[in-house]
């Protein structure tokens, strides 16, 4: 299933008070990794922009009225989430400003287009419980570099949750791993062994491995005990 890693900026925080979208930013995940096919417009609201928002985002309305309106838009976006799942963090703010803008078009509701929607601040909750779970705190708990992020932005905050994402999901790959191996041995069967002679190694570099080591410090201490990787190594 592809998975649609999803952001809004809004002009404020209540649809319901008549605030708008003004950007929506995606990022594609095929197979656990990121692809080049990303979704990204900004939107005119046509209507002004909230200060506290502007603060946020730094977008007024003077910089958005030659954008596309959400109608404009709005088919090009379906058909790019349709069936997709979506991985949206603090999922219930971004999901009912998209379903107001989906029912003035008479375009149901999102939950209508797409496989499931997945919140990643929940699944932070769960998995650490009685701490601080935005954005940022995300990024720094995986030590993932959010140093250029002075203003929120749709695009890059998606490509940010895509990192944490996978940062939070690791364990997957090996389920992944298991779901690919069938296939894997039908393809010996078959006579389709690659030839791995000639692969490139490329070896971690000393900073990577620094990285790495605090993680898994910053792992253990979040377990209160020894990671499975280092008592492979010390066995």
């Amino acid at each position: 299933m592809r998975q649609i890693v999803l952001d809004t900026e809004t002009t404020g925080l209540n649809p319901k008070l008549g605030d708008r979208i003004i950007e929506i930013g995606c990022v594609e995940l095929l197979s656990r990794r990121t692809s080049d096919r990303n979704f990204h417009t900004y939107l005119n609201p046509e209507r002004e922009v909230e200060l506290g928002a502007t603060r946020v985002h730094g977008l007024t309305r003077e910089d958005l009225m030659a954008k596309p309106k959400f109608a404009d838009i709005a088919h090009e976006f379906l058909d790019y989430v349709r069936g997709a799942e979506l991985i949206i963090h603090n999922a219930d703010f971004d999901v009912e400003f998209l379903n107001m803008e989906l029912g003035k078009l008479g375009l149901g509701k999102l939950q209508d287009h797409v496989a499931r929607i997945t919140d990643t601040l929940l699944s932070a909750k769960e998995l650490h419980p009685g701490k601080r779970n935005s954005l940022d705190a995300l990024c720094e708990r995986y030590f993932i570099d959010n140093s250029r992020r002075t203003m929120h932005g749709a695009l890059a905050d998606a490509q940010l949750l895509a990192e944490c994402y996978l940062a939070m999901t690791r364990g997957q790959e090996s389920l992944m791993m298991e779901l690919e191996a069938p296939a894997a041995a039908a393809a010996a069967a078959a006579g389709l062994i690659l030839d791995v002679s000639k692969l490139i190694v490329q070896r971690a570099s000393a900073e990577e491995l620094a990285q790495h080591e605090k993680y898994l410090d910053a792992m253990e201490k979040d377990a209160k005990g020894a990671s499975v990787w280092r008592r492979l190594l010390a066995s």
